[in-house]
């Protein structure tokens, strides 16, 4: 991957633009950085090279979002072993993935965002069952939030599920979100950079792009700061419905490809 002066200048305004604008997703909902750069990069770049580009950048964002978004201590004490559980699931999920690599996992989690849609719809998903149980909770929607993320690449519907349905608070469930994404990312990263073949030069060339995904971020985060938390969780919801209608047309897209 060469650096930003081979590149033609559309593909670098159109660039910019998608990290601008995932990092406002990611600083105004706490989530969502990936969902939306991973796919639109790679309508320009193999995917490759997208995911190599979205990483870092999606870092930085992450790492803002636990850092600025005030109230760390707090979380930690309460959710310190979701990574954790997040981590154990995406072992689980990526072997699923390697040994079921044709099962439509995204189709699946589509359709169970798109029921969870539906009770919140009819009312029904206030649970003070999850509160009551929050650790067991913690470890079942940690887990397959894991699951998720590495069959489908997608972790936040189950950690949205969960963290509403104990009724957090926006800044609470942002900072509990992001502490989960900064774990899993880093992995991420620290797989690529060692064993993933991916030279220093091609992670310095993201690097300006980390810092206009973090500008976009910051912006987002001030958005998000003048809102009330009942527009919060209808942002939240509105988002699950576009990850579920994403994977959706992700699915369908892949299979009309191998017609």
């Amino acid at each position: 991957m060469p650096g930003f002066e081979s590149w033609p200048w559309g593909l670098v305004v159109a660039i910019v633009a998608i990290m601008l604008l995932s990092g406002f997703m990611q600083g105004a909902l706490g989530l969502g950085f990936p969902t939306v750069a991973t796919p639109l990069i790679a309508l320009f770049t193999d995917m490759r090279s997208a995911v190599i580009l979205v990483l870092l950048p999606c870092l930085a964002t992450v790492a803002i979002n636990v850092f600025r978004g005030g109230g760390l201590r707090p979380v930690l004490a309460r959710f310190w072993m979701m990574p954790f559980y997040m981590l154990l699931g995406a072992s689980v999920g990526t072997r699923l993935f390697i040994a079921f690599p044709d099962f439509p996992y995204a189709l699946l989690l589509s359709a169970l965002i798109f029921v969870y849609l539906n009770l919140d719809r009819l009312g029904r998903t206030h649970w003070p069952l999850f509160a009551r149980h929050r650790f067991a909770f913690g470890a079942l929607f940690g887990f397959v939030a894991g699951v998720t993320e590495g069959s489908a690449n997608v972790a936040a519907p189950a950690l949205i599920i969960y963290y509403l349905g104990i009724g957090l608070p926006p800044i609470m469930l942002v900072q509990a979100m992001n502490i989960c994404f900064l774990a899993g990312k880093s992995t991420q990263f620290a797989t690529l950079a060692t064993t993933g073949g991916v030279p220093l030069v091609q992670w310095a060339v993201t690097l300006p792009l980390a810092v206009i995904a973090a500008a976009g971020t910051l912006y987002g985060i001030g958005v998000r700061n003048r809102i009330e938390a009942a527009t919060y969780r209808r942002w939240l919801k509105l988002a699950l419905f576009a990850m579920a209608l994403m994977l959706a047309v992700q699915y369908a897209w892949k299979a009309y490809a191998g017609w």
